[in-house]
This record gives C-alpha cells, structure tokens and sequence, in this order.
C-alpha cells in the first residue's frame, strides 16, 4: 500500500501549455508532492500520476495534439502507460493529444457550431470503478469546460460503454454519445475535456474537481493498486 503521505505527481509542460499552474494547485491541495516536467524530458518517468494538462500545445498548429504527439516525453509516457507505474490523467488539451498518440481510442474535433465555448456543465458519472472516479455518492459534477475542439468521435461510432466515464447532461459540443471523459481499457489512462482542475476550491466557486482528485488519491492509497 502506498503511504498517503508520500504520493507524487508530474505535470508535463508543452510549449503552449496554460493550465499546468492550474493543475499543480489542484493537485497540491489534494496532498500530491508536484514536479513539472518539460516536452523534451525523455527518461522513464517515476511518479504515481502524470497529469497532461490544458493549453495549446505548440500553438495546436496543424491540428490539435499533432505535434506534442511526438515530443520526446509522450515516449516517456508510453513507456509509463505500458510498465504500469502509475495514473495518466489527460484533461483537454491533454485529452487531445493522448488520443493523437493513440493511447485512448477516437479524437477530437471542432465543436458543431465551430466555435469555442467556456462554461460551466453538468456531466453524468457512468462508470464508478475507475481509480479515477470511485467510491462517491454524487453521480452528476459540475465542472467548466473551454475548448473550440473538444467534439469527440470514433470510427464507425463505436467504443465500448464501459471506457465511457463522463457524459455530458446537456451536450455542449455534438460529441459522439455525449462523451465527456474516456478511459482505456486498462483503466490506467484517463482523458476529459471539462477541467476538474478549475473546480478544486471554494475560492473557484466550485469543488466538484476534487471528486477525481480524491478517488485517483483514494486509489493509490490503496491495496488495489498495489495488485494491479
């Protein structure tokens, strides 16, 4: 079992990324020991969770996540992913470029009315047994959104119900089934484009954030993540 004391956390930073500062308050307050990781960091990363965060990765030129696909980190990641050393949390732009990469299934594309959006939404929890999201009572969250390209799809519109962990209540976007938030079917990645982030303190106006914070927090505090 992990000691909760001594949980850790890196944050890639891509050139373009504006929502790593964001994320290592959010992850700070939810008692993660942070460090920032720069896109051309190329050894085998050793933390519990990477969080990939929001922004515009080099300037999403040619299409969103298409480059910092191939920065040498995300070769770091997929060696993480594979050896099974921990948590991938994706959130927006982090969204898109782990599903550039390949390593959660679809893309992202430009919203239906092709313009951006930043809001507050409500999503729907589908699926309770992820160590991103378990163990809570509460099945609808709050959280913002603010994305031009966050329109999920998928080959031939299919993916398994069970990757499906956020819905959206009220579709802002057109996404495929009102997907919010993925995972793989190893559970150990997770992708969304609402920022929880955003969501993590009373000072925000809004905590619903620190659901996902505390089920990742609860996960690898526990003895299922030692067996898996």
């Amino acid at each position: 079992m992990k000691n909760v004391n001594s949980l850790t956390a890196g944050i890639i930073v891509f050139p373009g990324s504006n929502c790593d500062r964001d994320a290592n308050f959010a992850l700070t307050i939810n008692g993660f020991d942070t460090k920032y990781i720069w896109h051309d960091f190329n050894q085998l990363l050793d933390f519990d969770l990477v969080f990939i965060p929001g922004g515009f990765s080099y300037g999403d030129y040619l299409r969103v996540g298409a480059l910092a696909r191939f920065s040498p980190v995300m070769s770091s990641v997929e060696k993480y992913i594979l050896n099974k050393r921990g948590l991938v949390l994706g959130v927006c732009n982090g969204f898109q470029i782990l599903t550039e990469a390949g390593i959660l299934p679809g893309a992202l594309t430009v919203n239906i009315s092709h313009r951006f959006i930043c809001k507050d939404v409500e999503v729907e929890v589908m699926n309770f047994d992820t160590p991103f999201i378990n163990n809570m009572r509460k099945n609808i969250l709050t959280l913002p959104i603010a994305h031009k390209e966050g329109r999920y799809i998928i080959k031939d519109n299919k993916l398994d119900p069970k990757n499906i962990v956020l819905k959206y209540k009220k579709n802002p976007n057109g996404s495929f089934d009102d997907v919010a938030g993925i995972v793989n079917k190893e559970y150990n990645v997770f992708g969304l484009m609402p920022h929880p982030e955003r969501a993590c303190h009373s000072v925000l106006g809004n905590e619903d954030g620190n659901y996902i914070f505390q089920s990742i927090r609860r996960y690898l505090t526990s003895a299922e993540s030692i067996n898996n």
